[in-house]
């Protein structure tokens, strides 16, 4: 079955998620048309690449992921195309592949050409170029038929935790916060292993808040399922299913959930301190 799947900075109200689909269709009906999100805050990289890192695997091997997030076009900024881990993604050489990608490396990138024409006229990126693209790969089309390999794909730098080893403490950040409220770091259970190393304490401290264990699931901290319900709100903070440190209400939502209760954004720092 073919797939290919939309991420946006789009919302929902206009029209520009259901004129992408309708694209798709028009050159090919018998295709999978799956939504990631839609609710991308406007030209957020770094929110994209935590939801598209960690979607993208669940999906058959030969899905063609559009990722329209800062993507209107300019024709001094190239349309790329990645081939990783079996699946291809399309996006605008801004940097979210790399920010996705920034622990492996692509079998292959190319930089799009097929709209390079002097005459070609694009007025929408994800319907101009990104999906002619898609549909060509679906169709069992190669890469080269599009683009041209492509050796320097713009960088970012994915914000990375670091290890004071004199105060024996982890520095890191807030990289994401979730439709729940929940806030994510960019320290992973890898990391904080290796530098724990023969600490069996520690204290995690945000703002003038501390916790001092880390659950494997959202409902660890429930002792007791008799009285589940004495524990919602309850704060806590677990290893995510992406294997980062979040911290967390228990049933909380985006007006009740940690960011809410504990006042913290992106880019605010979590400090982990070994005893």
């Amino acid at each position: 079955m073919s797939v290919i799947t939309l991420t946006s900075d789009y919302g929902l109200i206009d029209y520009r998620v259901s004129a992408v689909k309708g694209k798709i269709l028009s050159l090919k009906e018998d295709i999978q048309i799956v939504d990631i999100s839609h609710d991308i805050q406007a030209y957020d990289l770094l929110q994209t690449a935590y939801i598209v890192r960690n979607a993208y695997s669940f999906f058959p091997k030969g899905t063609v992921h559009i990722i329209s997030v800062d993507s209107f076009f300019n024709k001094s900024r190239k349309s790329i195309l990645y081939k990783a881990d079996g699946h291809y993604f399309i996006a605008a050489d801004n940097g979210v592949l790399s920010l996705i990608f920034f622990d492996q490396k692509p079998e292959a990138v190319y930089e799009i050409t097929l709209n390079n024409r002097f005459d070609d006229e694009v007025t929408f990126t994800s319907t101009d170029i990104f999906v002619p693209v898609a549909v060509h790969l679906q169709n069992g089309g190669l890469p080269e038929v599009i683009g041209r390999k492509f050796k320097s794909p713009k960088q970012l730098s994915f914000p990375k935790p670091v290890f004071n080893e004199s105060e024996r403490m982890v520095i890191g950040e807030v990289m994401y916060v979730d439709n729940f409220g929940n806030v994510i770091s960019n320290i992973s259970k890898s990391f904080f292993e290796s530098c724990g190393i023969g600490s069996e304490k520690f204290i995690i401290k945000f703002r003038n808040l501390a916790l001092s264990k880390i659950y494997d699931r959202y409902t660890g901290l429930v002792g007791n399922w008799q009285k589940e319900h004495e524990y919602h709100g309850k704060s806590a903070a677990i290893f995510n299913n992406a294997g980062l440190l979040e911290l967390t209400i228990y049933k909380g939502n985006a007006n009740s959930g940690a960011k809410t209760l504990f006042g913290l954004k992106v880019g605010e720092n979590i400090f982990i301190e070994f005893q």
